[in-house]
């Protein structure tokens, strides 16, 4: 199972938190202490390790092949980190990153650390489309960009029409041809002509 996707920059700011698991201490301790962990690593190690210094903050795994490991990828300024138990491959979970950055690439054209920061509620809504609960839904990154560019448009048609002060809503279907505009309605006022 996946128990937490975090991002965070070169310098252990995160970008993106999101946990599937109750925590017994803050986020910013546990973020911190997954930095410390991978970013003292030097870059010709594999990209996953036993993280069993994380049972005080995820919570004790006394199985062996239960262990909490944690799984990460360094893209330019990001640290892309997964934590995992032992139920997941490693290699499935360097895939899954992949797979992620792939799809806010094409959500964000060459993402960069300020799509993250100013679009946060896309970037949740990106990672909502490949994993929920801790489990992965989907891997195929045509999917994926599909289906957020359908909540996109969905959006933009729902602001659309229940926006009093959206001047184009006739062409998106959801408004009437016949329906005036705020903006029609006022200079009818403004002129006399629409006047009762």
């Amino acid at each position: 199972m996946i128990h937490a996707v975090l991002i965070f920059n070169t310098s252990g700011v995160s970008r993106l938190t999101k946990f599937y698991t109750p925590l017994h201490q803050s986020t910013q301790t546990v973020v911190q202490k997954i930095f410390s962990l991978v970013s003292t690593r030097p870059p010709g190690l594999c990209n996953f390790l036993d993280a069993p210094e994380l049972e005080e903050f995820l919570g004790f795994k006394g199985d062996a092949d239960e262990r909490w490991r944690v799984v990460y990828r360094s893209y330019a300024t990001l640290f892309f980190v997964f934590v995992v138990d032992g139920a997941e491959s490693e290699l499935g979970i360097l895939d899954l990153i992949q797979v992620l950055v792939e799809s806010l690439d094409r959500a964000f054209e060459n993402v960069c650390e300020l799509d993250l920061v100013f679009h946060f509620d896309e970037v949740h809504h990106i990672l909502a489309e490949i994993i929920q609960g801790g489990l992965v839904l989907e891997t195929n990154v045509e999917e994926i960009d599909l289906a957020v560019q359908e909540a996109s448009r969905a959006r933009k048609e729902s602001f659309a029409s229940s926006n009093p002060l959206s001047l184009g809503g006739a062409g998106l279907g959801t408004r009437g041809s016949n329906m005036k505009t705020p903006l029609g309605w006022l200079t009818g006022k403004l002129t006399g002509v629409g006047a009762r």
